[in-house]
């Protein structure tokens, strides 16, 4: 990740700070777009972080076709272990006729969706660190249209890892990441490609309304 010492280090203080199941989520200071992997923000064109919005919201505005894509938006946690489930709450505004496309999927629906991971990743999605990275069940995997949108997923649900495992199927690497959980954070690209980018064709904006975990 980009070597902040002191912005990081605030981050994981404010995290720190929100047992689960407290309602409110942390605020826009304590997020970040990214992933940052090895010095590379991955999500070309965009700020490092989102913006406070009302009410403790998180505003992030979609980069538009030939400036960009966002491919994450995550902020650190405490471990996950004792959550059951978790619930999201969005809103997406966007001019009239403006489309969502996923960067390397154009021809699929842009999503967004859930996804935790582990501490210690080191991205690259071999051996143990497979299952470092978990992503949420199919069905939690939100196409990107204006309005107001709430999901909550169990996390007794078929979560997958970044190699496509069910979590069934490796449950002890699965325990493992709810014990020693980094960050939380929503993926936006497709289906297929969850994390891998979305623009727009027109101006858009996400806007955070919760993140309830109990």
């Amino acid at each position: 990740m980009k070597p902040k010492t002191a912005l990081l280090a605030g981050t994981l203080l404010a995290a720190a700070a929100l047992p689960v199941g407290l309602a409110a989520m942390p605020p826009a200071s304590a997020w970040e777009i990214g992933p940052w992997v090895r010095g590379r923000n991955y999500s070309v064109g965009m700020p490092a972080r989102p913006r406070p919005g009302p009410g403790g919201s998180v505003v992030m505005d979609f980069p538009i076709a030939g400036s960009g894509q966002v491919d994450a938006l995550t902020t650190a946690i405490r471990p996950l272990a004792d959550a059951r489930r978790i619930t999201l709450r969005y809103r997406v505004a966007a001019a009239r006729g403006t489309r969502f496309v996923a960067d390397e999927t154009p021809n699929e629906p842009a999503t967004v969706s859930l996804y935790f991971q582990q501490a210690g990743d080191s991205w690259s999605g071999r051996g143990r660190f497979a299952s470092y990275r978990w992503y949420a069940p199919g069905r939690a995997v939100i196409p990107l249209t204006a309005g107001e949108h709430s999901v909550t997923v169990r996390l007794d649900e078929t979560w997958t890892n970044v190699n496509g495992q069910p979590n069934s199927q490796v449950p002890e690497e699965y325990a493992a990441a709810l014990r020693n959980t980094a960050r939380i954070g929503l993926a936006f690209g497709s289906s297929p490609r969850r994390s891998h980018g979305v623009y727009t064709t027109g101006p858009a904006r996400f806007t955070l309304l919760g993140l309830d975990m109990d």
